[in-house]
């Protein structure tokens, strides 16, 4: 598998990917109604940010997105999001993801990485993002609607570096 930068030529790949993620509904706070132009506005970073693929024989596995977790004076820490392909899963694809965009985000000079909105029943990306050296900064209860549990909360989770 590699991880590089994303190009127009994958979006037939990775919009399939997005799509079943976002229909989820079970760990993005995206519409899951949104539509194909949307999911690539929101999806497909400009600089300062970057989007990439992970492939193995030029099928796209998973993607993601990083770059500055707010604007001006925050600027100076990162954020990113991952998305992996539900056949892909639990095949070390997320961490992969999750490492490259830490390891690009030190190299652009960031300070940190900050995720704004982990679904808690997310259990899977909250126990990578520990292991990866994220601290739980706190939850937001109840607010995101989960299909199946209902109203659970957001963590909220840093990595200083």
């Amino acid at each position: 598998m590699e991880i590089r930068d994303y190009t127009e030529r994958d979006w037939p790949q990775v919009w399939p990917i997005v799509r079943e993620v976002v229909r989820a509904g079970d760990t993005f706070p995206y519409d899951p109604d949104m539509t194909e132009q949307e999911a690539r506005d929101i999806w497909v970073e400009r600089p300062p940010g970057l989007t990439v693929v992970a492939a193995d024989a030029g099928l796209v596995l998973g993607t993601a997105k990083m770059g500055p977790n707010k604007a001006g004076p925050a600027a100076h820490i990162s954020t990113a999001s991952f998305m992996v392909s539900g056949d892909a899963r639990g095949k070390g694809v997320g961490t992969a993801l999750c490492r490259f965009a830490l390891d690009w985000a030190r190299e652009q000079g960031y300070a940190g990485m900050q995720f704004n909105a982990v679904a808690e029943t997310n259990q899977s990306a909250v126990e990578i993002y520990q292991r990866l050296g994220f601290e739980l900064i706190g939850t937001v209860p109840g607010a995101f609607e989960h299909p199946e549990h209902g109203r659970v909360g957001l963590h909220i989770m840093y990595c200083a570096f």
